[in-house]
Formats: C-alpha cells, structure tokens, sequence
C-alpha cells in the first residue's frame, strides 16, 4: 500500500471515529434531556469539557493561554451556546435520525451566510442545489404534513448558529491555538448557560454526572478526530463519508430510543446529501483553481 493511500486510508478511520462519537454525544444528550433541563446540560457540558483541557493548557505553559481575540472568543462562544440550547432541545422531542439528517446541512447555511457576510460570488448552480438542498430540510421535519410541529424548526435555528460559528471560524482566529478556541468557548457557553441552570436547577443523580463528564470528554475528542482526520487529508476528500452517520444514528435510535426513521426523513437525506456535496466539491475546485 502506497503512503497516500495509507494515509487516506488512516483518515478515514480518524473521520469516522469522529462521526461515532458525534452520535454517542447526541444520544447522550438526549437519553438525559428527559429528566435534566437543556440549560443545566449545556452548561455542565462545556464546564467539564474546558476543566478536561486545563492539562493540556497547563503542559503547554500558561503564556500560551493569552489571546488577543478575546471579545472574538465571547461572540464564538455565544454563537456555539445558541447553537448547543437549541440543538440540545431539538433532540429531546425530534428522533435521533432527523437531527443528523438536519445537520448535513450545515454547509447549506455557510454558503448563504458567506454571501452575506463575507460577499463572496455564486454561480446560478450553488444557488439552485442550495434551494434544493432547504427543501429538503423541510421535508426532513415534515413541514408540508398535517402533524407538522412547528417546535421542529428550532433545529434549522442551530444548524444557521452552527454555520454562522463556522464563518467566524474561518475569517477571524485562524491565529489562535485550537486548545485556545476549545478553552475560551467553553467557558463563555458555560457562563452563558449558567444563569438559567440556575433557575432550572435539577438535581442530578452519579451517572447523569458521568455521562455529562463523558459529553464533556467526547465534545474534545471529536474535535481532536476530525482535525487527525483533516492533517492527512483535504475536508473534502472524506466528505462522502460524513454520510456514514445517517445508519449509525439509524441504529442508535432503534435500539435505545425504539425510533423507527420515516419515509420523510429518508426523502429529505435523498435530497440533502446531493446538495451538499455538490456545494462541498465546487468549494474544493474553486479553491484549488484561484
């Protein structure tokens, strides 16, 4: 096997593992928003998920936890707090399935965002996909029947959030250590959080704070896979495997939540999946051809 092959090969490893832990987070979340108020969950998420990387902080010495970004930090950390309430409600009434399938169009969300924000050009095609692609976000969440919940839109609510976090990602702390942008924005969701965990303190059991001590764990390790994952290879070398989560999800939710994935969401995916790998690739070429 040649050394890029193997190194494709590694990667895809990496990206997957990243994608299992995206779904034992969900799960976890929504196995614990039955009895614990998504506030408290969010809060304890990203407390724990900052005290797990004060080692690392503290190994690499503390001069290097200074930054310069920091009112850059507390606009992340809102938006990813945003993002994490709404998406942690969404998953207590919306089967694990469909809350994956809405998450693949995040990159739908970025391309309208960076037309606004950042004013980049788009050809009539991205456009046309992009359309089609939101169409089938809404059939996902069963917009165009009569048992329609309209409680159901406060996932497209955090995938925007989520996207506009992405934007932000990219255009303003490219300079900034990835420990510096896990530690800051933890701690600004946590203290956001904080006030109505407050109000709607629940007490909580040793395994609920063992699987919010694991929440914490697996939101680092994610990150840490996709970025093993992204060193090797380009983001969009791997794409199509981001979709390998849609039967892990599949499964999870029939045998821990007893879901059973209906035909809207199936339609959605089949819609979904293309658009967002055609805006995915023409992203790579315009990159690579400017």
């Amino acid at each position: 096997m040649s050394s890029s092959y193997k190194s494709y090969f590694i990667a895809i490893i990496w990206f997957i593992l990243s994608l299992i832990i995206g779904v034992a987070n969900d799960s976890i979340v929504k196995h614990l928003s039955g009895n614990i108020n998504f506030y408290q969950i969010a809060f304890f998420r990203f407390t724990f998920s900052a005290l797990l990387l004060v080692p690392f902080l503290l190994y690499n010495g503390v001069t290097h936890m200074k930054t310069s970004n920091i009112w850059i930090h507390i606009l992340r950390g809102t938006l990813l707090f945003l993002g994490m309430v709404s998406w942690v409600k969404g998953l207590s009434f919306v089967h694990l399935t469909t809350t994956t399938v809405i998450g693949f169009s995040i990159p739908l969300f970025i391309l309208i965002l960076a037309v606004i924000i950042l004013k980049e050009k788009v050809i009539w095609q991205r456009w046309l996909v992009t359309i089609l692609g939101l169409i089938g976000v809404f059939v996902a969440l069963k917009v165009h029947k009569e048992d329609f919940n309209p409680q159901t839109l406060i996932l497209v609510f955090a995938a925007l959030m989520f996207a506009l976090l992405d934007i932000v990602n990219k255009k303003f702390v490219s300079q900034e250590s990835m420990l510096n942008m896990l530690f800051y924005s933890a701690i600004v969701t946590a203290m956001l959080a904080l006030p109505m965990t407050f109000i709607a303190w629940q007490n909580l059991t040793i395994d609920e704070i063992f699987l919010l001590v694991l929440l914490g764990a697996g939101a680092n390790l994610l990150l840490y896979c996709l970025l093993k994952a992204f060193n090797l290879v380009d983001a969009s070398a791997i794409a199509p495997y981001r979709y390998v989560e849609l039967p892990i999800s599949a499964f999870i939710g029939y045998v821990f939540f007893n879901e059973i994935v209906g035909t809207s969401t199936y339609i959605g995916a089949f819609i979904i999946i293309p658009a967002t790998l055609f805006i995915i690739y023409s992203e790579s070429y315009k990159k690579n051809h400017n």
